[in-house]
């Protein structure tokens, strides 16, 4: 491994697979082990994603219906019935 500043230059292996250094690992991937990989012509860019929070939405949602909730294929089975068209 090769430090060049924020740059540094790993051997890929036989696999295709690189080693994120350490310290970037820290500071860029806190809360996430997954990246999104951008490929554009002549570079790949490695970035980190954090997927979208979408517990603001959980149990915002009111439906009438009559399907017994323990059940989720009736429930499934209802909602498509009364799916607007």
């Amino acid at each position: 491994m090769r430090n060049i500043g924020k740059e540094v230059l790993k051997q890929v292996d036989e696999q295709g697979r690189i080693v994120i250094p350490k310290k970037w690992r820290d500071k860029h991937l806190k809360n996430s082990s997954v990246v999104l990989l951008q490929v554009t012509d002549d570079e790949i860019v490695v970035k980190s994603h954090e997927p979208a929070d979408i517990t603001k939405y959980f149990n915002s949602l009111e439906i009438d219906i009559e399907s017994d909730y323990d059940n989720w294929n009736d429930i499934k089975r209802e909602l498509y019935k009364k799916k607007p068209s």
